[in-house]
Formats: C-alpha cells, sequence, structure tokens
C-alpha cells in the first residue's frame, strides 16, 4: 500500500508533465497508425495536395481539441457575454484581456500537433510525397535535368530505387524531412525551455510559496467537491420529498447566481492583498461586495493554474 501511494503522489504531483508526456506518445502512436496503414502516397501530380493534407490537418484538428479540452477557455468564455449584458459586451474592449489569457492555453494547445508533424518529419512519408509533388522542389532537385527527372521525381515515394536515377548531391527527401523534423523539435525545446525561465522570473511568489499555493488549491478542490455534493443531495432530496409529500419546503439557503459568478471570474493577483484563489478573494472582500473585488490585477502566466486545478477538478 505505501508503494502504491507513492506512486499516487508522484502522480499528482507531477500530472502536468505526465499529462503532455501522455498526449504526446499517443499522438506519436496515432502518427505512426496513420503512416503505416492510412496512407498511400498517389505518386502522380496530387502528391503535394495528398501529403500536405495528412501532415498538416490532423495538427489543425488536434490543436482545435487541445483548446476545447483546455479548462480555462471554459472558464473565460461561459458566461462572457450573457443576454442582459449583450449591449455592453465589446468583443474589441476585451481583446487584449482575452489574448493575454488565451497565450498559456494556446501553448497547451500546440503539444500535440506540433508532436504529430515532428514524429511526421522524422518517419518522412508525409513531407516525402508532398516535396515530391512541390514544383519548386523539383525544380531545384531537377535543375538542367529534363522532364524525365521530374517525372520521376513524384514516383519516387513509391518506389525507392527510382532514386538512384537522380545522381544528385543534394540530400534525400527523407533526409530533408528529417532534419527539418530535429530542428522543429530543437526549436520547440528551445522556446519552451526560454518561456519557462521568463516565467518562473517573473514570479511574483517565491519557490516555496508557490508549492504551498498549489498544495492549498488541491486541498480547496477536495473539500469543494465533498461540500457541493452533500449540498446538491440535501437540495435534491428536499424537493424530492416535498414533491411527493405535497409539502412547502423549509428555507434553504444556496449561493445565488451572483455568488456563482464571482467566484467563477479568472484568478488576478494583488500583491497588496493576496489570495490563494476566488473563493479565497470572495470571502476576505465581504461577499464579493468590496470594490477591489472586481479590479483587474496582473496575470502572470506563471499563476495560471489556479484557474485550470479548479475547472479541471470540477470536472470541466
Amino acid at each position: 500500500m505505501d508503494k502504491l501511494r507513492k506512486v499516487l503522489d508522484f502522480c499528482i504531483h507531477h500530472q502536468t508533465i505526465l499529462g503532455y508526456s501522455t498526449v504526446s506518445l499517443l499522438t506519436a502512436a496515432s502518427e505512426h497508425i496513420f503512416s503505416s496503414v492510412v496512407f498511400k502516397c498517389p505518386c502522380n501530380s496530387a502528391n503535394m495536395l495528398y501529403g500536405s493534407v495528412f501532415l498538416i490537418v490532423p495538427a489543425f484538428i488536434l490543436f482545435l481539441l487541445g483548446y476545447m479540452v483546455n479548462a480555462r477557455t471554459w472558464r473565460l468564455l461561459t458566461g462572457s457575454c450573457p443576454p442582459e449584458k449583450r449591449c455592453s459586451c465589446s468583443l474589441c474592449g476585451t481583446c487584449a484581456r482575452y489574448c493575454l489569457v488565451l497565450a498559456p492555453v494556446t501553448a497547451r494547445a500546440l503539444v500535440a500537433p506540433l508532436t504529430w508533424i515532428a514524429v511526421a518529419l522524422l518517419g518522412a512519408s508525409f513531407y516525402e510525397c508532398a516535396a515530391s509533388g512541390n514544383g519548386l522542389i523539383k525544380s531545384f532537385m531537377c535543375k538542367d535535368k529534363g522532364q524525365e527527372c521530374h517525372n520521376l521525381l513524384a514516383k519516387i515515394p513509391c518506389n525507392v530505387k527510382l532514386l538512384e536515377k537522380i545522381p544528385d548531391e543534394l540530400p534525400s527527401l527523407q533526409a530533408q524531412s528529417q532534419l527539418i523534423g530535429w530542428l522543429l523539435i530543437a526549436s520547440i525545446m528551445t522556446v519552451a525551455l526560454i518561456s519557462t525561465c521568463v516565467s518562473r522570473c517573473y514570479s511574483p511568489v517565491s519557490y516555496l510559496q508557490l508549492k504551498f499555493w498549489k498544495i492549498y488549491l488541491e486541498k480547496e478542490q477536495d473539500l469543494f467537491q465533498i461540500k457541493a455534493k452533500e449540498h446538491a443531495t440535501k437540495l435534491a432530496e428536499t424537493n424530492i420529498n416535498c414533491f411527493f409529500e405535497a409539502t412547502d419546503p423549509a428555507p434553504f439557503q444556496t449561493p445565488s447566481n451572483e455568488d456563482w459568478r464571482k467566484i467563477s471570474f479568472l484568478y488576478t493577483f494583488d500583491s497588496e492583498e493576496q489570495y490563494y484563489s476566488m473563493i479565497h478573494k470572495y470571502i476576505n472582500t465581504n461577499r464579493g461586495k468590496n470594490v477591489r473585488f472586481g479590479e483587474e490585477g496582473q496575470k502572470p502566466s506563471v499563476l495560471g493554474f489556479v484557474d485550470e486545478t479548479s475547472a479541471n477538478e470540477s470536472g470541466f
């Protein structure tokens, strides 16, 4: 049991890294299945279109899915333009705020599509097919070699031995694809490291306080789930009993729509009056009636986990 508990604790404390690793592995496995089972290069004038579709379209779909499964996307959009405030809801007025919030969401959504493209480039099947039908690459590789070279190049994905009939010092299409793939991976890792370093350098709290903050959020959400289930169960039981017994319900205190709206705001950091979550802020500002409750603060990307933890633990 102790070993199982240690494994569970490890998974909880490293759930972000494990999540990204799982997504990357599943994406790589999917790409391998597509390239070996589904993908069949036509080896004609349609090479460019066919190869590009398999390389780019699945990546785009994964990018959209990344937005759809990210809790912060729906935390930002849900209730942002209710019917009663439709006249005052201006996309132009909130564009900067949306972009600031969606920037880290976009970075996370790019994990799967970039993995797909990188793995596909290393496998070379999609690129080889698309490049063999690209006019620019044809002109570059078949310079002063005549029309026969152009025709042979389009058939190379179906018969690699044809490459011997196009002797050249240039790297093959497969080699080009793998070089681009490794350069892409190196670029992604470099940008990720630099972004993480910059984000941590601009963190408004220290390393140990950040760890404490994450522990607090986990405990708060655990208790929220327990209390919410208990409260919902009591309310449901009261209503069902009154329905079947034909009685009037006793007064039952439940948060108002405004209360729910206030604790659903995106988290804003205030260095003067620091709160660890929107519930924490709501409780310590006279149930959100303090004038400072609605003030916008800075939203450092390193604190984006506040909203994500809340929404993920709530099942959204």
